[in-house]
């Protein structure tokens, strides 16, 4: 018999998420279509959802078919995430393992951290116009912050014995970062990681709003003009989706990297 605690296994909790949404799917349908508690005009129901979804994947909307809407996101993220987590991560590192850098960068770090990244945009389109560059740096100060910070956090969480060994050993240079730095922090990295995503999909959706050619986020600008419900919950999917599948994504490297984790 299994624990209380332990994990259910994949096929249970993929039957149970499958019966999870297709419950919601059955509340949506009668509530809009069925009973008519929400107006139509407030929140689409399934059908119309459809209709719009045939409608962008076939014919386009907003300057672009769906695919070119989500390839033109989901470049921009990932260009933005992995530049940022990289710089994050090893910044953060460094900023854990050595004082001095950590007196020399945390008190610039501190003023930039407060920043909301939506308020780098004016300062973004001033900088670099209203292309892709700009939406990239507005994700690159989104992504930024929390790698820094979970990877700062996870060097200072590595248990002093680790380092106490290590300097024994005389373990020193890169072997010291590789054998013990890294792998010490790494269960942080990865949560830092997650969270830069998730703010880097929150920030590029804001960003598109203005001056965007295509992109989920200019979908939803397009459709709010139009008053165009079924269109803005289409978009909204979109993003969710490109989410969810980039994060399953990272924690599939995240298992590999990491197999002991893995259940």
């Amino acid at each position: 018999m299994k624990p209380p605690g332990s994990a259910r296994p994949p096929l249970l909790r993929a039957v149970t998420a499958l019966a999870a949404l297709l419950a919601v799917l059955l509340l949506w349908h009668a509530l809009t279509a069925v009973w008519g508690v929400i107006s139509p005009a407030r929140f689409p129901n399934p059908a119309e959802v459809g209709l719009a979804l045939k409608q962008i994947a076939v014919e386009g909307y907003s300057n672009g078919r769906l695919h070119q809407h989500v390839l033109t996101s989901v470049m921009l993220v990932t260009m933005g995430f992995v530049v940022a987590s990289s710089v994050g991560v090893a910044l953060g590192l460094a900023m854990g393992a050595s004082r001095t850098v950590e007196a020399l960068v945390n008190p610039v770090f501190l003023l930039l951290r407060p920043i909301p990244p939506l308020a780098w945009i004016p300062l973004a389109i001033v900088w670099l116009g209203l292309g892709n560059s700009a939406k990239m740096m507005v994700i690159f100060f989104a992504a930024f912050v929390p790698s820094v910070i979970n990877s700062h956090a996870g060097v200072r969480q590595i248990d002093k014995p680790l380092f106490e060994a290590a300097a024994m050993l005389r373990v020193r240079g890169w072997r010291y970062w590789r054998e013990v730095l890294i792998p010490g922090a790494m269960p942080s990295i990865f949560t830092g990681l997650r969270l830069s995503l998730q703010a880097s999909w929150t920030t590029l959706v804001a960003a598109e709003l203005v001056g965007a050619i295509t992109g989920l986020g200019q979908i939803l600008n397009q459709a709010a003009q139009d008053i165009y419900p079924a269109m803005i919950l289409v978009g909204m999917i979109s993003v969710a989706l490109c989410g969810w599948l980039m994060t399953l994504g990272l924690g599939w490297i995240e298992r590999r990297v990491m197999p002991w984790k893995a259940t």
